[in-house]
């Protein structure tokens, strides 16, 4: 098994609760409150932890927030890498409102890093002796840090003949697929956005993968569609992935999930197809677990066989 390290340079402690019913101005009571490590490369190491594989996830921690997310990410039984940064690790909050069951996300804005602080967070990974087998860089960027931090890593990744993974948005992706990366993973909105088209129909995806295939962006383009399940495409194969019937109790971190069950599986040994459908069906898995809780493994074994993959 290879082992599969992840960076989050914008982590969170993600908060989640319940509320009867969202009303403005009066006191809301809620439930219990949930907390979990979050940012997309701390939820893909949680994945990969509890599929069975081994992880370690970089990234800064601020103040006391920070502090709990560290206690958080090592109960999990996950090596961490930290740096230390002067400003707060944000908070995330998820309300579940129970006679709708519509669920409302309040994400806060990321801490301010330093020209200084930004240096070190590069400098731990390049100090780091024992190369990842993978490295998924993966969530936003915080405040101060340039767009172009992540193809900064990514070349660094180059230099020790390392696959990297993306799993980001925006300037940061633009930036980074400039140096070509193995695999990134949008969700439809996000693929939009970077390539500047609507992509209405189902006809204008593919096409639009091969683009940043061919033209060295990208090795491997997956492309999560929702309730309209997902697509894989390389330069000589396509699949499509029909959405499990699954009624979603909570949509966060799916993508991660999907994204960490992918290259936990590729990691292993599995192939792409194989790799493809348990992504597939841990994206599917974390539809079932409230708040921030991700997919458990009995989900993500029980849903894989449900996964059919087609051509395109």
């Amino acid at each position: 098994m290879t082992a599969v390290h992840t960076v989050t340079m914008n982590p969170a402690v993600d908060v989640s609760t319940a509320v009867d019913r969202m009303t403005p101005v009066h006191k809301l009571r809620c439930t219990g409150a949930q907390r979990d490590p979050g940012g997309g490369g701390i939820n893909v190491a949680r994945v990969v932890s509890r599929l069975g594989g081994i992880a370690r996830a970089i990234f800064p921690v601020g103040g006391a927030t920070g502090e709990q997310l560290h206690r958080l990410v090592v109960a999990e039984g996950i090596e961490c890498l930290v740096t230390e940064i002067a400003d707060e690790t944000r908070l995330s909050f998820t309300v579940l409102e129970n006679e709708t069951g519509n669920e409302y996300r309040f994400v806060l804005p990321g801490p301010m890093l330093g020209d200084v602080e930004l240096q070190n967070c590069f400098d731990l990974l390049a100090a780091m002796s024992d190369r990842p087998g993978m490295l998924v860089i993966s969530g936003s960027l915080p405040r101060g840090v340039p767009d172009d931090f992540y193809a900064r890593l990514v070349r660094l990744a180059k230099t020790w003949s390392k696959k990297v993974v993306l799993d980001t948005s925006g300037l940061a992706l633009q930036a980074a697929l400039t140096e070509g990366v193995y695999l990134i993973k949008p969700n439809l909105r996000e693929f939009c956005e970077l390539t500047g088209a609507p992509l209405d129909d189902e006809e204008t995806w593919l096409p639009a993968c091969r683009e940043l295939i061919t033209t060295g962006k990208a090795e491997i383009v997956a492309l999560t569609l929702g309730h309209r399940g997902a697509l894989l495409a390389g330069h000589d194969f396509a699949w499509r992935a029909p959405a499990l019937p699954i009624k979603p109790v909570s949509t966060v971190g799916a993508g991660d999930c999907f994204v960490g069950a992918m290259v936990w599986a590729l990691a292993g040994g599995a192939d792409m197809k194989n790799a493809f459908r348990y992504g597939v069906a841990a994206g599917s898995a974390a539809l079932l677990t409230p708040g921030t809780g991700l997919c458990t493994r009995e989900d993500v074994e029980r849903l894989y066989p449900a996964v059919r993959l087609f051509g395109v």
